[in-house]
């Protein structure tokens, strides 16, 4: 039961990663931007999240140094593909390849660094519950702060005036232009606060998943991210969901390593992977499905005199 309780709690670790990023994206994408660049912004940010642990000993002022550096970079693709209309896709990509030679290159020097011992946490009484504490009871704080950020989404997409004008820009901007909302600011602030997320992300990696920096280190978690928006329809309660089942997927590779299931690493390594990619073909089997859940200006550019 003990080992249970450890892939239970090993699922949310994983999956909080895959939350944060792809809630960040889901608030892009609600605004009608789409952000390829998700890689390479939670490479950078993890690389700035390191860098601050190793040189203030504060995991705090990592997570906040990640989305710093993932909210600027928002914030660069925000202006090249708001004001300057470049394309939403090819601009991201570059994002994306930018973000992975820059933290290769700016890394190489904290490969061999350590992180101060790492803190442990339990909710007092809850956390000394058996099997059920050690499982859900004894995560990092950010864990439930994730699902908190979902819960808040849910409310302040379709309860609160602000997340309807967001979902208003993403559907139709040149109506929410006619209505005296300013699109353009609008986006670019659903861009930067998807990307500090993002960030912030790329920052929980480094610091609480895996405390050390590796060149390539989030593998792929950036796309995986991207995926599961689509997966979950644009809803954050469906995107924390898919998190979890994409979390508990890639940790069952240890999990059957740990009780010696005769099966080839090089397969279970692919698991995730091959995961995202069937959820992604069974989805799109039914495009009228996604096309009315998608927001109906996703990937289009704005122009206000038009």
């Amino acid at each position: 039961m003990d080992s249970y309780a450890l892939l239970i709690a090993a699922t949310l670790n994983a999956g909080t990663i895959l939350a944060l990023a792809a809630l960040g994206l889901l608030i892009n994408e609600k605004a009608g931007v789409v952000n390829l660049g998700a890689e390479g912004i939670m490479l950078c940010a993890a690389l700035a999240g390191f860098v601050t642990v190793v040189h203030t000993g504060s995991d705090w002022l990592g997570f906040a140094a990640g989305m710093a550096a993932g909210a600027l970079m928002a914030a660069v693709l925000g202006v090249l593909v708001i004001w300057l209309n470049t394309n939403q896709y090819a601009a991201g990509l570059a994002l994306s390849l930018f973000g992975g030679g820059f933290s290769a290159f700016a890394g190489i020097k904290y490969v061999q660094e350590k992180l101060p011992e790492r803190p442990h946490f339990s909710i007092p009484v809850l956390g000394d519950i058996p099997v059920l504490g050690p499982a859900l009871f004894r995560q990092h704080p950010l864990v439930y702060v994730a699902i908190a950020l979902a819960v808040f989404l849910v409310w302040f997409l379709w309860r609160s005036r602000l997340g309807l004008v967001l979902r208003s820009v993403g559907e139709s901007p040149e109506s929410a232009h006619a209505l005296g909302y300013r699109v353009r600011w609008i986006r670019f602030a659903a861009v930067v606060a998807g990307g500090s997320l993002c960030g912030l992300a790329g920052a929980y990696l480094i610091v609480v998943y895996t405390p050390l920096w590796v060149e390539g280190m989030v593998a792929g978690r950036g796309w995986i991210a991207l995926a599961l928006t689509t997966f979950a329809t644009w809803r954050p309660a469906r995107v924390l969901l898919g998190a979890y089942l994409f979390g508990g997927v890639t940790m069952l590779q240890f999990h059957l390593q740990g009780v010696g299931v005769e099966v080839a690493t090089q397969f279970l390594a692919m698991l995730p992977y091959i995961a995202t990619i069937a959820v992604l073909a069974l989805i799109s089997r039914n495009p009228a499905w996604i096309r009315a859940n998608m927001p109906a200006s996703l990937g289009r550019p704005f122009y206000p005199g038009s």
